[in-house]
């Protein structure tokens, strides 16, 4: 009888509705960083009603799930510190342990964001040095999804040469830096995935809002309409693809070029091309989260519609803004860096891009990393990642934690004026000066008459300007700079950053109108 009542006890406790356990989304969890200086916002699931308590740091805040089982608290600001426990209180108790509270940054971006500090420059010896336990890293499991979720997988860990190795190298060196700068925790939440184009990282609602993006979602439907053949053409051709693209590459490498995207099989339903997917999958678990800003490494799948992310981008800047309803929160990005794989300038999509990315400083409480001296010329994937992770730091230390004396960009072209056959160039960002890589003669201008034909310029430095001319220029009315895929390009500024690339004109160029 007994053994009787223990099996129909342990039947009907078994039946109880797991959802009326309170739980928390994997964003927080052991080992986690909070936002410091902020309102945190804590949020979970639990039965509908349910009365939720949740203790931390000296604060007890109390809330009530709702009719769909969602709840949410606020704690108030705290100051950096810890480690700290939480304790959340419901039908059950949970206990976090090992949190700490200090600055949290969002990574995102494609594979540049994605690429491993193993596969980075010096990567033994840094993953060796990693040994850094106030920093803490959360990577968000590769996720496509039609609808946004609630929760995303991923968990926090500590810092260290068992953790670290396959977490972003941009993201690391960023974290690294603020972290010996400021002398406060640091939370760095990667969210990537490589290839992936822009519209795949923006709200569906907004897509749709704007006819310029109209052709994103036609051609989308279409590709997944069309996918059962195209596949199937891919799988019949597949060995012959392989084989020019083989050939083609051996052509690149012996010219000193970067090698043509393998062929892979088609994007179709759930991929990383999907529009709005990775926002959905990978974003939106994440919005309502208590953050300091984003760092953001993306654009090498937009380069063949790069007139287009002229509005692409700072459109899902704002999306992501206005999801999370916080403000305008620091928005940080890499310019992309130097890749020797179109040698026609006029037709360099990379280009194109960069000066995308340039027009989007215009947009609030953005700041832009120059990479286009750090790049690798026959590799999409560069492995200096240090020096990108720490020009975004730069940007983030002056414009976030008040370092004033910290410079944080090279020079960015302002304005020109045109007068005795010359062009006289404007910039602000200067540092201390305008100077040349090394010493050498200026490198990388071009210059152009009204008949839109560019011939390599000569270039002087005089005081916070530069001077660019041809012989064989008359009446010049245009100045590119480092207007190619891979330039050839040396002006910097005193506190040793490159200029951006730049264009006076507005000529229409390769990409215009290809949306």
């Amino acid at each position: 009888m007994k053994k009787f009542l223990i099996i129909l006890f342990v039947f009907f406790t078994s039946q109880v509705d797991v959802s009326a356990i309170i739980r928390l989304p994997s964003v927080f969890n052991d080992n986690m960083v909070l936002q410091q200086n902020k309102i945190v916002n804590l949020w979970g699931f639990a039965s509908p009603h349910e009365n939720i308590t949740v203790e931390f740091n000296g604060q007890v805040v109390n809330g009530v799930a709702n009719a769909q089982g969602n709840w949410k608290v606020e704690l108030q600001p705290m100051q950096a510190g810890g480690p700290f426990e939480m304790i959340i209180k419901g039908t059950n108790t949970i206990i976090l342990k090992n949190i700490l509270i200090g600055e949290v940054w969002i990574c995102s971006g494609q594979s540049n964001m994605e690429f491993p500090l193993k596969k980075t420059n010096d990567a033994e010896k840094e993953i060796a040095q990693a040994d850094l336990p106030s920093i803490r890293i959360f990577i968000v499991k590769r996720t496509c999804a039609s609808d946004m979720q609630e929760d995303c997988k991923g968990k926090w860990q500590v810092c260290s040469p068992k953790t670290v190795g396959d977490f972003s190298g941009v993201a690391y060196y960023f974290g690294k830096n603020l972290n010996k700068e400021l002398e406060v925790p640091i939370g760095l939440i990667q969210a990537t995935w490589g290839g992936s184009p822009a519209e795949a990282w923006m709200s569906n609602e907004v897509l749709e809002s704007d006819s310029d993006f109209k052709p994103i979602l036609e051609r989308w439907n279409n590709q997944i309409k069309n996918y059962p053949e195209v596949l199937q053409e891919y799988n019949r051709d597949k060995d012959s693809l392989l084989k020019k693209w083989f050939s083609d590459s051996t052509v690149a490498v012996n010219k000193g070029m970067a090698p043509p995207r393998k062929p892979n099989v088609p994007e179709g339903p759930g991929s990383r091309n999907t529009p709005s997917g990775l926002f959905n999958g990978m974003i939106a678990p994440l919005v309502s989260l208590s953050f300091q800003g984003v760092i953001w490494y993306q654009g090498e799948a937009n380069a063949g519609r790069a007139f287009q992310y002229r509005r692409l981008f700072p459109t899902l800047i704002r999306n992501w803004r206005q999801s999370w309803n916080a403000g305008e929160f620091p928005f940080y990005f890499v310019q992309l860096p130097n890749l020797f794989r179109q040698p026609e300038p006029s037709k360099s999509g990379w280009a194109e891009l960069r000066e995308a990315q340039l027009i989007t400083l215009s947009e609030p409480n953005t700041g832009m990393a120059v990479t286009i001296d750090v790049g690798d010329p026959t590799n999409l994937h560069p492995t200096n990642k240090s020096d990108v992770g720490f020009r975004l730091s730069l940007i983030a230390l002056n414009k976030d934690y008040n370092k004033k004396d910290i410079v944080f960009s090279g020079p960015i072209y302002k304005s020109f004026k045109i007068g005795n056959d010359k062009i006289l160039l404007q910039f602000t960002h200067t540092g201390n000066g305008l100077i040349s890589k090394n010493g050498d003669e200026i490198k990388g201008f071009t210059i152009a008459s009204g008949d839109k034909k560019f011939v390599t310029a000569s270039a002087k430095i005089e005081g916070d300007q530069v001077v660019v001319w041809s012989d064989q220029i008359k009446n010049p009315v245009a100045v590119r700079y480092a207007w190619a895929d891979n330039p050839e390009c040396n002006l910097y500024n005193g506190a040793n950053l490159p200029a951006s690339p730049f264009r006076t004109d507005d000529w229409e160029e390769h990409t215009f109108n290809k949306k």
